[in-house]
């Protein structure tokens, strides 16, 4: 199941090259030999097909409960935090790993606070990283009401993103990204960090793009 997550993820890569970059025909050779050698160094070092091998995609750690939280804060920004005593709780799961619980009590918060934006964010993020790193319906759901209860917060569509560029899904995590960022007001902080994430992933690819044929370095 592991190679299969691999080279789904190779692939990914390789269409965002050629359908959003225009990626030239004639390096489309070369992209492809970096992508194998990519692989074979995975299955060199991984060795996918072994019992127990670590798989393509890996569970948030609980330490790294911490990170997503204070990443939310900063995304939403002190104005936009929740005063509800529930957050804390849940932040409090999310930290120790524990997202079922955080989802749980972020479940209660939403339903007593139907436009809390941050408690939908937040379990949005829960129910993400409870499916292990998957974009479920239900988290998808939760992400759009934060957009509904504060519609200039650009934290739905970041963590949207992002869990689309973990999973693979290049395309759509970029264009919602990119959406975002054309829908925010300009001069704000996160607008501009938000683009020059894009404006990175954007320079690395046309790179690949002027690579010429055959040079794989």
């Amino acid at each position: 199941m592991s190679w299969v997550f691999a080279i789904g993820l190779a692939l990914a890569a390789f269409v965002a090259m050629v359908l959003l970059f225009r990626l030239p025909r004639i390096v489309w050779s070369a992209v492809l030999a970096a992508l194998t050698l990519g692989l074979a160094g995975y299955a060199f070092q991984g060795h996918p097909d072994e019992v127990g091998a670590p798989s393509a995609y890996h569970p948030v750690a609980p330490g790294d409960g911490w990170a997503l939280v204070q990443a939310r804060k900063e995304v939403l920004g002190e104005d936009r935090l929740s005063q509800n005593s529930l957050m804390l709780v849940s932040d409090a799961f999310m930290r120790k790993g524990q997202f079922a619980n955080a989802a749980a009590v972020l479940g209660r918060l939403v339903q007593q606070d139907p436009k809390n934006v941050e408690g939908w964010v937040g379990l949005g993020n829960a129910l993400v990283e409870q499916a292990d790193g998957t974009m479920t319906p239900a988290a998808l759901f939760s992400f759009n009401r934060a957009t509904q209860a504060d519609p200039a917060s650009l934290a739905p569509a970041f963590f949207v993103g992002a869990t689309y560029l973990r999973q693979g899904k290049l395309i759509e995590g970029r264009k919602i990204w990119a959406q975002a960022v054309e829908n925010s007001p300009k001069n704000t902080w996160w607008r501009n960090e938000l683009q020059q994430r894009l404006d990175r992933l954007d320079e690395l690819l046309n790179r690949l793009a002027a690579m010429p044929e055959g040079n794989t370095e």
